[in-house]
């Protein structure tokens, strides 16, 4: 049965859901930006947001008033987390944010935490990381990057931890952990080839949280 789904962001990841949302049992019921703020929105079983940071508050206040549950994709806005949370908390509905839908990541993302543990005893070694992306992305570092730090921290890894930004071309997006001894080096890289890992990711989640309420991440849809 194929459920209805409402997309807030009509860019170029917005327009790659849409052309992969049939596939993967949706009904796409509308596409809205920021020229349909006074607008109605239909109402849907799901939102998928790819839009733009400082927009994000607004859209979660508007769909929680709408008791519809939301996929968040956009990055760049989680100085305004807590007040989103509560919103979406105080209304109980389901929401799924996460920097990254891809589900290569979100497992290199838990294995970069297991890593982190094993390296957290060997003091030789420094760690890195390495984001690159397209010349378009706005935020440095990228969402992933910040995650794999949070990561690593949780692994028990506290010694110091550069982050290295690379804006240039097409890059759909690569990250790599590494950690550096005298003679050797240990390297953990995930490569998205194109977007659709992303869109296709962002599909299991709006499926996933349909009928759910609480705040969650990728890890929770994938069991990670």
């Amino acid at each position: 049965m194929s459920q209805r789904l409402l997309l807030v962001g009509h860019g170029r990841m917005g327009r790659l859901v849409e052309t992969l949302a049939h596939d993967a049992g949706f009904d796409v019921v509308a596409a809205v930006d920021s020229r349909s703020q006074g607008t109605t929105w239909p109402d849907a079983d799901v939102a998928i947001d790819f839009s733009v940071a400082p927009a994000v508050p607004g859209t979660v206040a508007r769909l929680a008033q709408m008791k519809v549950p939301a996929v968040i994709g956009t990055t760049g806005w989680q100085d305004a987390e807590g007040g989103v949370r509560a919103v979406a908390a105080g209304a109980g509905i389901g929401v799924v944010a996460a920097p990254n839908f891809a589900i290569g990541v979100n497992i290199f993302l838990a294995a970069a935490e297991r890593l982190a543990t094993l390296m957290a005893s060997q003091p030789d070694f420094g760690a890195w990381i390495d984001e690159q992306h397209h010349a378009a992305k706005r935020d440095a570092p990228s969402g992933t990057a910040l995650a794999l730090e949070a990561r690593v921290r949780r692994g028990g890894y506290e010694r110091p931890m550069p982050i290295a930004s690379t804006r240039a071309g097409s890059i759909p997006g690569t990250h790599t952990l590494g950690f550096d001894a005298a003679s050797e080096t240990v390297t953990l890289t995930h490569a998205a080839r194109d977007r659709a890992a992303f869109a296709r990711g962002a599909l299991l989640a709006a499926r996933w949280v349909i009928g759910k309420q609480g705040w969650f991440s990728m890890s929770d849809v994938l069991g990670l």
